[in-house]
């Protein structure tokens, strides 16, 4: 069984404080990623966490694949 998203925080947040920082989830979303068309899109939300400002995140990823498409939109789950 694979592990949830509330699973995966969980554990990374607890490796985190054991270094001294504070960790909260923002919320949650899916990404799309096409690499033989170089395109990315940031989609949806978590069910548990809510949903992520996805601009931010498309923003960090056009910085990190600045030859990919990187998109976003608030609609799909």
């Amino acid at each position: 069984m694979f592990p949830t998203p509330a699973d995966i925080y969980d554990k990374t947040a607890a490796e985190i404080e054991k270094q001294g920082y504070d960790c909260e989830c923002l919320g949650g979303g899916r990404i799309s990623h096409q690499s033989k068309e170089k395109k990315i899109h940031v989609y949806g939300y978590s069910v548990g966490f809510g949903r992520a400002e996805h601009s931010v995140t498309t923003k960090i990823l056009k910085e990190e694949y600045p030859d990919y498409e990187v998109t976003w939109a608030d609609e799909g789950y």
